[in-house]
Formats: C-alpha cells, sequence, structure tokens
C-alpha cells in the first residue's frame, strides 16, 4: 500500500484511472468525472473507447477548432475521433454494452457498497430527476466497473457503505473505487485500501462504517 501526502484533484484522478486501464481494452466513460479519463490515456496503451450514443474509437475532448458539434458523446461533451473510429445504431451500441464486450467501464456513483452494489441514479430525493441511461447496462454487461466518485457527502458520511440506501443500478458489479483520497479494491475477503492521498489508512478506517484491509505492498492491482 503506497500513501500521498495530498489529495487528488479531478484530473490527477482520471490520469490514475487511466494507468490502470489494461492495454488494448475496449471501455466506456460514464458521463461527469469519467470522462475526464479519455484525455490521459496514452497511445501505446491501444484502448479503443466506446460510447452508449453510437462509436467506437473516441478520443480526447474536442476543443477549440476541434470541435464538431456532430461528434459528441453521451454526455454531450464535444469529442475528437480516433483513426478507424466507427459509427452504428443505438440499438447496435446497446448490444455492445449488453453483450459483454466491454473490458471496462468507469462510471460515477452516488453510493457503492463493499459488497460491490451499485447506486448511480436516484437518490430519492423529492425533486431528484431520476435518470438511470445505460448505466444499468454497462454494470451488468462490463468485465469491469470502475467508479470514481467523492469519498464524503457534504455532511462527512461515507458513500463507500455497507449496503446501499439508494435504489440499486446494478448488484455486485463494482470491482474498483476512486476517491481523491484513496483507491478501494472491493474483493471477496472486503474492501482493500491500494493507496491513499492526503490521509492515512488509519484516518480513514476511523471515518468509515465498513472493516477496511490493508493492500499488500505491492497492491497495485
Amino acid at each position: 500500500m503506497s500513501n500521498s501526502t495530498e489529495k487528488l484533484g479531478k484530473n490527477d484522478l482520471a490520469a490514475l484511472v487511466a494507468a490502470d486501464i489494461a492495454p488494448g481494452s475496449f471501455v466506456n466513460l460514464g458521463i461527469g468525472q469519467p470522462t475526464l479519463v479519455s484525455n490521459y490515456l496514452r497511445p501505446e496503451q491501444n484502448v479503443t473507447l466506446h460510447t452508449e450514443n453510437g462509436m467506437l474509437g473516441m478520443g480526447p475532448e474536442a476543443t477549440g477548432d476541434e470541435v464538431d458539434p456532430d461528434l459528441i458523446n453521451a454526455g454531450k461533451i464535444p469529442v475528437t475521433e480516433l483513426p478507424g473510429a466507427a459509427y452504428f445504431h443505438h440499438a447496435d451500441s446497446f448490444a455492445i454494452m449488453r453483450g459483454g464486450h466491454l473490458d471496462v467501464c468507469v462510471l460515477g456513483a452516488f453510493q457503492v457498497s463493499a459488497s460491490g452494489d451499485l447506486a448511480n441514479w436516484h437518490t430519492g430525493a423529492p425533486d431528484a430527476i431520476p435518470a438511470v441511461g445505460g448505466a444499468m447496462d454497462l454494470a451488468t454487461g462490463a468485465k469491469d466497473v470502475y467508479v470514481m466518485m467523492s469519498l464524503f457527502t457534504k455532511d462527512g458520511l461515507s458513500k463507500l457503505v455497507k449496503e446501499c440506501s439508494y435504489p440499486l443500478t446494478g448488484v455486485g458489479c463494482v470491482t474498483r473505487v476512486y476517491t481523491s483520497e484513496a483507491v478501494f479494491l472491493l474483493k471477496e475477503d472486503g474492501v482493500h485500501v491500494r493507496e491513499t492521498f492526503g490521509t492515512t489508512f488509519e484516518d480513514l478506517a476511523a471515518k468509515m462504517d465498513i472493516p477496511l484491509i490493508r493492500a499488500a505492498a505491492d497492491g497495485r492491482q
């Protein structure tokens, strides 16, 4: 287990997730923070990005003269295309998601349980607008589900919990959780803390209501 003296910003966290994606993977990036991961994938990783509105071979976010209003990701953010990019019908895009063809999807979340349950479409608040979108298809169809989220609510409560109190998107699907304070690996024997940022394992354990396990010294799995 490794430790850093400062919390990670959103871009640092995105770079960390990008570095953890295995070469040659087919990957979907969810709306919000996960979109930033596309900006930090290296060409030598040969990662193919999928977006649920019907594209394979998505590149980094488009800026300046690169912006094409007809070329966007599922979050309506202008993106670039890489050589060999392909476009297809929305139904074909969901067939990729549901058919087990994605190696990794990176999603945001309101809560994740210690057993890997994901809640990311509705908080149950009366004024909230439910929006599950394709998240349930990604959560059940991808081989690995990584979550990028803030670890604590504004009230200081952990969003990595024993059991989710919000409606579930998927059951037992999340394998990793990336936050500004730590990276967590969700395994059969419990929640492993791979590395911490701006805090210590002991401080995290004191703030959370679930048991934490120190990852091995070489625990970048």
